[in-house]
């Protein structure tokens, strides 16, 4: 009877809820196939191969129906699309070398910097909820970075900069939302992330720097299997783009951004089917603090 109840009230789960919980699901399934993919190229190329599938699709839809916006924002336009860009970098180069568990929960940051960034830059207020969710956020990533006598590690840095950097293109989204169309906005970061690799590749072999490896790379043509991964991972980051839009149109914002946190948990568990270890006890208090953090932000909004 147990079990069948339970069914019962997954069933009768809102829409939106639903669509995130398999959003969340394809994005973790996303990222292991960028991490298999990552085992043949640099991570520079991963994220070129990632986004021309989007300035495809996206280019499709505007020919189909043309953009209609006033613009006048064009820097903060360019502004948007490269650091969305660069935080991508610092994403997938986490998933390459770090357990995707951790990679994700890095990038689940964003909100908690975005609150700030709204704060500081567009002058939007903060809640003493707000404020201790940010406090307690911190304090989760103090948790999982453990931080030692040499401070944080290349992984540690990059990945908060994923969070960091998204917390800022997600900022300049508010603000440009009032010029663009939503399309030209998502194109900005989509041929940013394509051309920027491009010229990128180009450049790496002229510099010779190990701790910028995550931003040079060589172009490798992709052959037989790695196809496969490639392609599997444009169409799971599509479908799950398609799915969070879906979520967020069918129920309030505060209650999906809490359930999006599920993406932490079922990567780590598609992390462990690819050979990561367990996190520790420490770094699963860390994952804990920030998901209550994002959640509480979540229902502050």
């Amino acid at each position: 009877m147990g079990i069948i109840a339970l069914m019962k009230q997954l069933l009768n789960i809102n829409n939106g809820v639903k669509y995130m919980l398999i959003a969340s699901f394809t994005f973790a399934i996303m990222g292991a196939f960028a991490k298999l993919a990552s085992q043949d190229m640099s991570s520079l190329e991963v994220v070129f191969f990632r986004n021309i599938a989007g300035v495809i699709i996206i280019g499709l839809a505007v020919l189909k129906k043309p953009m209609t916006h006033k613009g006048g924002k064009p820097f903060l336009l360019f502004f948007r699309g490269f650091m969305g860009f660069t935080a991508l970098l610092a994403f997938f180069y986490n998933i390459a070398h770090i357990s995707l568990g951790d990679a994700m929960t890095y990038s689940k940051t964003s909100p908690i910097f975005t609150a700030i960034f709204a704060f500081v830059f567009l002058h939007e207020k903060l809640t003493p909820q707000g404020w201790l969710a940010i406090f307690i956020g911190f304090v989760g990533i103090i948790f999982i970075t453990q931080p030692s006598g040499v401070g944080f590690t290349k992984y540690d840095v990059l990945g908060l900069f994923s969070g960091v950097g998204a917390a800022l293109a997600y900022t300049s989204v508010r603000e440009l939302k009032a010029y663009y169309d939503t399309r030209a906005i998502v194109l900005s970061f989509m041929l940013t992330g394509t051309v920027g690799p491009i010229i990128l590749f180009f450049l790496s072999p002229y510099i010779h720097l190990p701790e910028l490896d995550f931003i040079f790379g060589e172009f490798v043509m992709p052959e037989g299997i790695v196809w496969v991964y490639l392609v599997a991972m444009g169409l799971f980051a599509t479908l799950s783009q398609v799915l969070m839009t879906k979520a967020y149109g069918e129920t309030k914002a505060g209650i999906v951004g809490a359930v999006s946190y599920t993406n932490i948990l079922f990567s780590i568990v598609v992390g462990v089917m690819l050979g990561d270890a367990l996190p520790s006890i420490g770094t699963t208090f860390g994952i804990m603090l920030i998901v209550l953090a994002g959640v509480m932000v979540a229902r502050a909004k």
